[in-house]
């Protein structure tokens, strides 16, 4: 079992989305092959609400929400009644199978929320957690603060459309080896990937057999790729009894800075999660609920103008990376590229900062999504098209400076 000590550095707050790095460890001019960069920055660390604005009627809604006063502001720790009850059916309609608004739906302080406060609904001292590499970053973390044991499980994503995807007879094994919760991403971040309907239905089907609770983060489940198709563990014939989807308006639609997520399932998990938020945050900020009546309720069209226009970003970069000779797997859905950098002279986290100073961008490192990723970075490409173009070329040519 980790000190308290040991707890809080584990969780490793620097290269979060806005708080990266600002003070470099050692020179870096005694390294460093050019002048520092003057012109405007990119942060691939997180999208930009300024090149994506959030839906319309957002702040609209914001409004409505603060001019109810008390009565909005403090509301259920679960959340608004009357907008759990719209939310469920929205929410229903789409997973494919129907949410109790009164036992199974929470709303959280952002999808990280609802993500800290399943963990924390599942997992105790000694409990084995499955968890996927590379997959978000707060998944290992969690389970590290929460005194899990993580068993890894390797996902496949840079060959064929009939080899990626987590190794299911791993998944299995660790099942039969004691594993009690199983938390993943899909889409996945970093890669883009989506999990088949084969192995969502297998891992339903063993997670049941296992009596394993399955926790999984549908943040992009929107926004899919031209021909993609998703599959929800919630439509699924065969299910295990405890099971909590994580879904939120972050990302796909651009409403990060109102904090909101959700997160729906088994009555008994989200009554723990409520206990948990009651003495945690309370509740999501009660004005900024109201936004959520403007979810999946976009203006016709909306949508599909975003994903279009997020697709053309993807394809350009990739076309970047590639002629360049970066090994970049084409994502299915969300908003992250994934490419791993061919060998350099100086160390990753070195070129890393090398990069935010000398070339004006900021990625995120790969090992923030699993130990053997130092090759890699993530970034997102949710941004502005020539920027993040132009910020993407810088990124090739930097490689160039400090390759081996």
């Amino acid at each position: 079992m980790m000190t308290l000590d040991e707890k809080f550095s584990a969780l490793e707050a620097e290269n979060a989305p806005g708080q990266e790095v600002r003070q470099f460890t050692g020179n870096l001019n005694d390294i460093m092959r050019g002048n520092k960069y003057s012109g405007v920055p990119v942060d691939f660390s997180h999208g930009d609400v300024d090149a994506f604005p959030p839906i319309p009627g957002s702040s609209e809604a914001w409004k409505n929400g603060f001019d109810k006063g008390g009565n909005q502001a403090y509301t259920e720790y679960r959340g608004a009644a009357r907008i759990r009850e719209s939310l469920a059916r929205r929410l229903a309609r789409f997973t494919g199978s129907s949410i109790s608004a009164d036992n199974e739906l929470i709303i959280t302080p952002g999808t990280q929320g609802a993500l800290f406060l399943a963990l924390g609904a599942t997992v105790s001292a000694g409990t084995k957690v499955a968890v996927v590499e590379p997959d978000y970053f707060a998944n290992r973390k969690l389970v590290k603060f929460f005194d899990g044991e993580i068993v890894p499980i390797p996902l496949h994503y840079q060959g064929s459309p009939s080899e990626n995807g987590p190794d299911l007879n791993q998944i299995e094994d660790a099942f039969k080896s004691g594993v009690k919760v199983f938390v993943f991403s899909t889409p996945n971040n970093p890669t883009g990937l989506v999990y088949s309907g084969n192995a969502i239905t297998e891992i339903s089907a063993l997670a049941a057999k296992h009596d394993v609770t399955l926790i999984v983060d549908q943040l992009y489940s929107r926004m899919l790729y031209s021909g993609e198709v998703y599959s929800h563990l919630r439509a699924c014939e065969i299910q295990p009894e405890n099971l909590i989807t994580i879904m939120g308006p972050s990302k796909t639609e651009s409403l990060s800075g109102f904090r909101l997520g959700t997160a729906f399932g088994t009555a008994r998990l989200i009554e723990r999660m409520e206990r948990l938020q009651a003495i945690v945050t309370l509740r999501a900020a009660g004005y900024n609920q109201a936004v959520l009546d403007t979810w999946f309720q976009e203006p016709e069209g909306w949508m599909e103008k975003r994903i279009r226009e997020h697709e053309a970003i993807r394809d350009e970069l990739l076309k970047i990376f590639r002629a360049a000779d970066f090994l970049t797997a084409t994502p299915q859905a969300g908003s992250y590229l994934f490419p791993q950098l061919p060998p350099l002279d100086v160390e990753p986290n070195t070129f890393i900062r090398l990069l935010r100073h000398q070339a004006g961008v900021t990625v995120t490192p790969g090992t923030e999504f699993a130990p053997g990723y130092s090759d890699s970075i993530r970034l997102n490409f949710s941004q502005d098209h020539a920027a993040a173009v132009a910020a993407t070329e810088r990124i090739v040519k930097m490689v160039e400076v400090y390759r081996k």
